[in-house]
């Protein structure tokens, strides 16, 4: 079988521990068998990027805004314990974060549906896609353990000399505060790509705030979503038989709830930290979720597994023992990324590649072939298989999938 030619090259974003195991396996049994592709590697394993003083990070992101596409192994963000077990010259930031401060946009995150594979909230049928805002608020806050008894006060500055100033709270004894923010800029680029990216999948779009209570700052996100909406997007969506919706956050998990999917969920940054894993779990598993960081033009994607870097099945592997880590939202990276290529090059083959290997996966694991954290879900009578064995079975059935 010829192998498909792929005209631009994608970034390559090598990982750590389990997860960089099997990203060498995916490309070794499941892309280059099949692509005529070139890639720009840079290792953001923890090691290289110590070595780099975390250069490399930075240098990742900026190949992805050159050549619109970045595919991203899972990575450890170090802590403590990290620092000392890798010799660290200090504890750097989370590689995804300093790849989206540089990029900007929103990260999709949308489970990957086995329909033997239960469920714990049955109901959900159909997919629901987390839009997560990538900026601000929790994650670039300053937040300190005030001391002892005393007042609390916020203030700004302007340029032009502008002075706001509020007093907080008046502080009786020792506690804890917080001052956080956003940009109107940042909450506009957040509400053109869940509006785009609801066309570009068809589904409707609710975005979650808690305006009763922060009136002004949640009051922002409300107001700015409806104006862009009003003005650009209105029309659109009227077109496809979609809609647009504001609900609070608390109305919206119990809505969430019981509906059966099918929509896309516009959150605040902690907001869709914590939904993304609750509907990876609601479905599953957090080995079964696609996470795509899109700009808000729509035409750059980093495309990564939404799980982290497996580091239980890691030490068995150093001790080589076998393991059965689910290596599917993995693949599923290659394949959100290399269908963005696809897109931007025009190149309706390698569209059909992708898309065929994605439906290889699910067809794979709903004939009985997955790794054990499946297995274990699905029942006793389930057997797995190992790490190497579930990707060389998709390989099987991709080639046959595409004589």
């Amino acid at each position: 079988m010829a192998k498909i030619k792929v005209a631009n090259p994608v970034a390559d974003l090598d990982g750590d521990e389990m997860t960089r195991i099997i990203w060498q396996m995916i490309k070794d049994k499941l892309i280059f068998p099949f692509l005529d592709l070139k890639t720009e590697y840079y290792d953001l394993g923890i090691e290289h990027r110590d070595a780099t003083d975390d250069k490399v990070t930075v240098d990742s992101a900026e190949a992805i805004k050159r050549l619109g596409v970045g595919i991203k192994c899972a990575t450890i963000t170090p802590d403590e314990a990290r620092v000392k077990e890798f010799g660290l010259k200090s504890m750097w930031k989370s590689p995804n974060g300093t790849i989206r401060n540089i990029l900007g946009g929103v990260i999709f995150r949308e489970p990957i549906i086995c329909n033997n594979v239960p469920r714990l909230i049955p109901g959900w049928t159909q997919p629901i896609i987390i839009g997560r805002h990538a900026f601000g608020d929790q994650y670039r806050a300053t937040d300190f353990v005030v001391p002892g008894k005393g007042v609390l006060t916020v203030k700004f500055v302007g340029d032009d000399g502008t002075v706001i100033e509020r007093e907080v709270f008046k502080f009786p004894g020792g506690g804890v505060a917080l001052s956080m923010y956003n940009l109107d800029d940042s909450i506009r680029d957040f509400a053109h790509a869940s509006f785009t990216y609801g066309l570009a999948r068809k589904f409707p779009v609710y975005l979650s705030t808690k305006n009763t209570i922060l009136k002004a700052y949640d009051g922002r996100f409300k107001d700015l979503f409806q104006e862009i909406f009003d003005a650009e997007y209105a029309d659109k969506f009227k077109a496809e038989g979609l809609i647009y919706e504001h609900r609070l956050i608390d109305d919206m998990v119990a809505s969430s709830l019981k509906w059966s999917g099918n929509f896309i969920w516009a959150c605040k940054n902690y907001d869709g930290d914590v939904q993304s894993d609750q509907v990876a779990q609601g479905y599953g598993s957090l080995g079964m979720m696609t996470s795509v960081l899109l700009t808000p033009d729509g035409k750059i994607m980093e495309a990564e597994a939404a799980h982290g870097t497996v580091t239980r099945h890691y030490r068995q592997h150093q001790r080589g023992e076998s393991t059965s880590t689910n290596s599917v939202a993995s693949i599923f990276a290659w394949t959100q990324g290399l269908k963005h290529r696809a897109k931007l090059d025009d190149n309706g083959d390698l569209e059909h590649w992708a898309e065929t290997l994605e439906k290889t996966c699910v067809d794979t694991i709903q004939a009985g072939a997955m790794t054990k954290d499946l297995a274990l879900l699905v029942g006793d009578h389930q057997g797995w298989l190992t790490t190497e064995g579930f990707l060389d079975k998709v390989a099987e059935n991709l080639t046959k999938a595409l004589a």
